[in-house]
């Protein structure tokens, strides 16, 4: 039986990573729509700066958002003098961070899916008067769904596991900031491997469980 600081620290991560896939959702389908049709000869760069958060260590990522949002750092400024306070060590400020960090493996998907829609669909839909918000709503999305799916899917399971960018931004405050994954460190740091091994355990079935449905009900993997 799990207790009630593991049963508070698996309701806490559901609802971050709740929140965090659905406004990454609206964040990132405008990125990535963007991205997917721009001629820009900076494409590269933004693409880069949308996927670094994949290859740079959380705990860097963790300490400049730290930075950002302290009272010191512009987002911390600005925050303050709207009466908000700082963000690190809130929930929200969790939230924020983790949009950062888990940004690429929702825009990525999505992107791909626009990429992959050819352009006499949206040629149709224009030769029938159709607007370009028309043509987005009623065609691209519908024809982008798997990568949508595909986004949403990875974007809730990432934030699920994430450790150094919670650490480093939300600390280890009991029902705020200590998620699953902070929660198995305290085990581990005070030597209870049994409690650490039983959320651990949970934590590798449903990494597991999300993938199996990911790769078994993927509409272009049915369609192949």
């Amino acid at each position: 039986m799990f207790s009630d600081g593991n049963w508070a620290a698996i309701l806490l991560t559901v609802k971050l990573a709740s929140i965090v896939t659905l406004l990454l959702l609206i964040i990132s389908t405008p990125i990535a729509w963007w991205l997917a049709h721009t001629r820009c000869r900076l494409k590269s760069f933004f693409e880069a700066l949308v996927a670094l958060p994949i290859v740079l260590p959380p705990s860097v990522l963790g300490f400049y958002l730290l930075l950002l949002m302290g009272p010191q750092g512009v987002v911390g400024q600005i925050t303050q003098a709207l009466g908000i306070g700082t963000l690190p060590f809130t929930f929200a400020g969790l939230v924020v961070a983790s949009v950062f960090y888990s940004l690429p493996f929702v825009v990525q998907p999505i992107q791909l899916a626009f990429e992959n829609i050819g352009e006499n669909y949206l040629e149709a839909a224009a030769t029938l008067r159709a607007s370009p918000l028309d043509r987005f709503f009623s065609v691209a999305m519908p024809l982008a769904l798997p990568g949508f799916l595909t986004g949403s899917v990875l974007g809730f399971a990432h934030t699920v596991g994430e450790f150094g960018v919670v650490l480093m931004v939300g600390g280890n405050i009991p029902g705020v900031s200590r998620v699953v994954s902070v929660q198995i460190y305290d085990y581990v740091e005070a030597l209870e491997y049994g409690q650490a091994h039983s959320l651990a355990l949970t934590m590798l079935l449903f990494s597991f469980v999300i993938l199996l449905l990911l790769y078994t009900f993927n509409p272009n993997r049915r369609t192949r």
